[in-house]
C-alpha cells in the first residue's frame, strides 16, 4: 500500500479507447431522467429496473475482452443536481495481458450536483496473472451530495498469481480533498503481500460512504469483523476497508457493514 502518484507510462497509440458516458437528471416528476447514455468501447450502459422509481438504474454490459494491455477505457458519469443513479455491471472486469506489453488504464470519474445520490456498485476487477492495470476513480460532489462506492480487486484467477495492479480513489467534496488513496499489488509492488498489507489474502475492497446529514454515519472507528475496520473520514464519510480470501467472502463482508446507511 503506498499513497501519493505512482509514474504511469505514456500510453500507446494502440489498443483499445473505449470511452462511456452517462448523464442523469431530475425528470421533474418525481423521478431521474438519462439524456446522455453513451458508449464506444468495451463497456456498453443499459437502462435497467430500479427498486425505487425515483431512481435511475445503469448497469454496465461487457462488449468485448478488456482491458487488455495497452487499452484505455474511460467512464465518465454526472449526476446533476437533485438526480439519484445506481450504476452496477453483469460481470467482473478482468484485466488480461495482451499482445501489447503496455499497461492498460482504466479511468472512471463522478461528478455530483447538489443534493445528488449515486451509488457506484460495479462487480470486482480481477487482476489475471501477466496483466498490468492503473485504475483511478475521482468523484467530485457537491456539499449536499450523497455517495456510495464499492471498490473490489481480486488478485489472480483460481490458483493464480496476480498481475501488478495499481487503483488510486480520490474523493473532493466543496472543492476540498475528502479521501485519497492508492493501492499498489502484484509483482514489483514493495510489501504487497506482507502483514501490514494482505497477509496472504487475495480479495481487498473498500465501501466508501458520504452523507452530510448529521448523525447518520459512525463516528468511531471499529473492528467490524476479521480483517473488516471501519474508519471515519475528516468530513461527512466513512471508509470500510476489508480483506479476505475470495470474492464471496469480500463481498459478504462488505455487505454487512453496510446497514448504516438507509437511503
Amino acid at each position: 500500500m503506498t499513497t501519493g502518484t505512482v509514474p504511469r507510462a505514456r500510453p500507446s497509440s494502440a489498443g483499445v479507447r473505449g470511452s462511456t458516458r452517462i448523464v442523469a437528471a431530475p425528470d421533474g416528476c418525481g423521478g431521474t431522467a438519462l439524456p446522455v447514455r453513451s458508449g464506444d468501447g468495451p463497456l456498453a450502459p443499459r437502462r435497467t429496473r430500479a427498486a425505487d422509481p425515483s431512481w435511475a438504474r445503469i448497469t454496465l454490459v461487457g462488449a468485448m475482452s478488456a482491458p487488455l494491455g495497452g487499452d484505455r477505457i474511460g467512464v465518465d458519469v454526472t449526476a446533476e443536481a437533485g438526480a439519484a443513479l445506481r450504476i452496477d455491471s453483469t460481470a467482473a472486469t478482468i484485466a488480461l495481458p495482451g499482445r501489447i506489453p503496455e499497461p492498460a488504464y482504466y479511468d472512471v470519474r463522478l461528478t455530483l450536483g447538489a443534493g445528488a445520490r449515486v451509488h457506484w456498485l460495479p462487480e470486482p476487477l480481477i487482476s489475471a496473472r501477466g496483466s498490468e492495470l492503473y485504475q483511478s476513480l475521482r468523484v467530485d460532489m457537491a456539499a449536499d451530495a450523497r455517495l456510495v462506492l464499492r471498490d473490489e480487486q481480486v488478485l489472480g484467477r483460481t490458483a493464480e498469481e496476480p498481475g501488478r495492479l495499481s487503483t488510486r480513489l480520490t474523493v473532493h467534496r466543496a472543492g476540498r480533498p475528502l479521501l485519497d488513496q492508492q493501492l499498489d499489488y502484484g509483482p514489483g509492488a514493495p510489501g504487497w503481500d506482507g502483514p501490514a498489507v494482505l497477509g496472504g489474502h487475495r480479495a481487498v475492497g473498500q465501501l466508501l460512504v458520504v452523507d452530510p446529514e448529521p448523525g447518520r454515519l459512525p463516528r468511531e472507528a471499529a473492528v467490524l469483523g476479521e480483517g473488516t475496520v471501519l474508519t471515519p473520514l475528516a468530513g461527512p464519510g466513512v471508509l470500510v476497508t476489508a480483506v479476505a480470501s475470495d470474492a464471496l467472502q469480500l463481498r459478504r463482508a462488505l455487505d454487512a457493514s453496510y446497514t448504516f446507511t438507509s437511503w
